[in-house]
C-alpha cells in the first residue's frame, strides 16, 4: 500500500508537483495569517485591558465605601478593583499634569473612585450594562469608561477573525481541489490495473488506500516545506531585517505549536483531497470501460 502510494507520485509528476506546491502555498499563507492574527488578537486584548471602568464616589464615609466596594467586587465580570482615595487622586492628577497641576492638586477637590478591570470574557454590551448598573448604586456619583474604544476593538477583532477564516477556507479549498485533480489523474493512469483488481475480488477500500497514502505524502512534503519556511521567516529573517516586527510572539508561547499545526493541516488536506477523488472515481469498473 505504501509502495504504491509513493509510486503514484512519479506517475503524474507535473500534477503531483502542482498539487504539492499549491498545498505548500496554502498552508504557508495559513501559517503566516495565524501568526499575525494571533499577535493582532493579543494587541487588541492588551488594549482592552487598559480600558478601565472608573466609578467616582460621593462624599461618603469609610463604612459606606467598604460596603459599596464589596457590592461592586461581587458583580459578575469585575476582574479587579482598585480604590483611589481623594489624596491619591490628587497625586495622580499632579503626576499627569506636572508642575502646572500642583496648585489645583492642593485644593483636594478630586473625588475618590474605584478603578475596575473587567473580565476579558465580557462583551462590550455586557460591560456597558454593568457600568450603567453601578451608576444606580447609593454613594456613586458618576461612572466613566471608553465605550467607543471598546466597541471599535470588538468590531475590528471580529472583522479580522471573519476575514482571516474566510480567506483561509478559500485557500484550503483551492489546494484540496488540486489534490483531487492529481489523484484523479493517477486513478485514470491505473484504470486497467484497477479493473483487473476488481475482477479478482479486490474491494474499493483496498484499492483506495494507496491513493490516500499518496495524498498524505503530498501533504507531508508540502507541510514540512511550509513549516520550515515559516520558522526561518519569523525566527531569523524578520528579527534580522525588520526589528520592529521581531517582537511577534509564537502562538501559545512556543514555535512548535504553529509548526506542528501547519504540517498536520497539510496532511489532513492531502488526505481529504485524495479521499474525495478516490471515493468519487473508484466506485465500479464500468467507470473505466
Amino acid at each position: 500500500m505504501i509502495k504504491e502510494g509513493l509510486a503514484g507520485l512519479s506517475r503524474a509528476r507535473l500534477a503531483a508537483f502542482t498539487s504539492i506546491f499549491s498545498l505548500f502555498l496554502a498552508v504557508l499563507l495559513i501559517g503566516v495569517l495565524a501568526r499575525i492574527g494571533f499577535n493582532a488578537y493579543e494587541v487588541s486584548q492588551l488594549l482592552r485591558e487598559q480600558v478601565e471602568v472608573e466609578v467616582f464616589l460621593d462624599n461618603i464615609d469609610s463604612q459606606s465605601t467598604n460596603e459599596l466596594r464589596r457590592s461592586i467586587e461581587s458583580t459578575h465580570f469585575v476582574e479587579e478593583l482598585t480604590y483611589i482615595s481623594k489624596d491619591s487622586a490628587s497625586k495622580v492628577f499632579q503626576q499627569e499634569f506636572g508642575m502646572g497641576g500642583e496648585a489645583l492638586a492642593d485644593l483636594n477637590f478630586l473625588p475618590a473612585s474605584f478603578r475596575l478591570r473587567m473580565s476579558d470574557e465580557a462583551s462590550v454590551a455586557q460591560v456597558d450594562s454593568v457600568a450603567q448598573s453601578f451608576g444606580n448604586l447609593n454613594g456613586v456619583d458618576e461612572v466613566r469608561f471608553n465605550l467607543a474604544l471598546l466597541q471599535l476593538l470588538e468590531t475590528r477583532t471580529d472583522q479580522l477573525a471573519m476575514g482571516g477564516a474566510a480567506l483561509g477556507a478559500f485557500i484550503l479549498l483551492i489546494a484540496m481541489i488540486l489534490v483531487f485533480n492529481t489523484i484523479r489523474l493517477t486513478i485514470y493512469a491505473k484504470r486497467d490495473l484497477i479493473r483487473a483488481m476488481k475482477l479478482v475480488g479486490a474491494t474499493n477500500g483496498f484499492i483506495r488506500r494507496p491513493f490516500l497514502v499518496e495524498g498524505i505524502v503530498q501533504g507531508l512534503i508540502a507541510g514540512s516545506a511550509a513549516a520550515g519556511l515559516i520558522y526561518l521567516l519569523f525566527d531569523w529573517f524578520i528579527p534580522q531585517n525588520i526589528s520592529q516586527l521581531g517582537v511577534l510572539s509564537w502562538p501559545f508561547g512556543r514555535w512548535y505549536f504553529l509548526i506542528g499545526g501547519v504540517v498536520v493541516l497539510a496532511m489532513i488536506m492531502g488526505w481529504m483531497g485524495s479521499r474525495w477523488a478516490a471515493r468519487k472515481f473508484i466506485k465500479n469498473s464500468s467507470v473505466y470501460n
